[in-house]
């Protein structure tokens, strides 16, 4: 297809077709803002969302989601989130359940069904086992005298005046509804439990927070052998050596027992050649300087970040509690863990 052709299509549409876009889209989204403003205003009307976050929060094994059709899609999600906030859970698919998946629901368990009609037969058939068992069921339903909603122990109206299909048919508004009240259980139960920025980070190792949380500095400083590092006595251009071979720009003056007396940068050396211009008698004792920043292998690796950035330095020196020199950081060394 030519270029010409594909904006050919992109413009079909005439006038009042465009209006007629625009209008079904705003009349979606007012449709489903209505629904949830609804949701919001039952909320208050009983304790039903109080008691479905007690039962989940003294849920000893794992929150179980099931449903069928696009809420086993809201359903997934909801689980998804629940098990990234600290509480565990999955997603079981009804079909699959009553062949050998509900092997995986314990007595120690919650199930949360899903349902609007509150009468799909996929979780029916598999309801009663669940029952059984004595894992304690949530339901979420839009018919609180459904066959679903009167099994539960309890039951979570998300029932909506209307769908946004413009034949009241596909489900929309509902599964809106249904995912929002899902993202409220699952906040209610994060704060109940106390969790924090690094318990996220510990369950989302590879996303940008995760690495910020929980990347220490041990994890990412040079050590052995790659730590630039120098006797006071040494002559600065053999010192200078050890900044060359060691690639960080740096080197760290140290003394026998490996306490930082000082530091020298390449920076320091472009403002000794400005004033220095013999360097045959100078020690790195005579050129260093004293009171280097430092920092812990166990801080958190943003904590360097944040010194660095104070200071507008490119490199530290890491000290263990006794003082003792252990690593060495550069900038790009933060950079390349994607810390920063």
């Amino acid at each position: 297809m030519s270029v010409t052709d594909e904006k050919t299509m992109l413009n079909s549409f005439d006038e009042s077709q465009s209006r007629r876009v625009m209008e079904l889209a705003r009349e979606t989204l007012a449709i489903e803002a209505d629904a949830i403003t609804a949701l919001h205003a039952r909320l208050d009307a009983d304790d039903s969302l109080v008691r479905a976050v007690n039962v989940l929060y003294a849920c000893t094994g794992r929150v179980v989601v099931s449903g069928m059709g696009k809420s086993g899609h809201i359903a997934r999600k909801i689980a998804a989130t629940l098990a990234s906030t600290g509480t565990p859970a999955m997603f079981v698919h009804p079909g699959e359940a009553a062949h050998g998946d509900l092997g995986m629901v314990t007595a120690q368990d919650v199930f949360i069904a899903i349902s609007n009609s509150g009468e799909s037969s996929e979780l029916m058939d598999i309801l009663p086992v669940v029952k059984r068992m004595g894992a304690p069921l949530i339901a979420m339903t839009g018919r609180p005298q459904s066959r679903l909603a009167l099994l539960a122990d309890v039951h979570l109206d998300i029932s909506v005046a209307k769908e946004a299909c413009p034949l009241n048919l596909a489900p929309t508004a509902s599964t809106t509804v249904t995912l929002a009240l899902g993202d409220a259980l699952a906040v209610a139960l994060l704060d109940v439990r106390g969790f924090r920025e690094e318990d996220f980070a510990r369950s989302h190792p590879g996303g940008a927070l995760g690495r910020r949380l929980l990347t220490h500095v041990r994890d990412v400083m040079r050590s052995g052998d790659a730590i630039p590092a120098v006797a006071p006595e040494l002559p600065l251009a053999q010192a200078l050596l050890e900044v060359s071979q060691k690639g960080m720009g740096m080197t760290a003056i140290v003394d026998g027992a490996m306490h930082p007396l000082g530091v020298f940068t390449d920076g320091d050396l472009r403002r000794l050649i400005e004033r220095e211009q013999d360097f045959t008698k100078l020690t790195i004792r005579d050129v260093m300087h004293v009171g280097a920043r430092t920092v812990h292998p166990d801080q958190l690796a943003v904590d360097a970040v944040a010194i660095m950035e104070e200071f507008r330095i490119n490199q530290m020196l890491v000290v263990d509690s006794d003082g003792v020199l252990v690593g060495a950081l550069h900038i790009h060394d933060l950079t390349r863990a994607k810390v920063i």
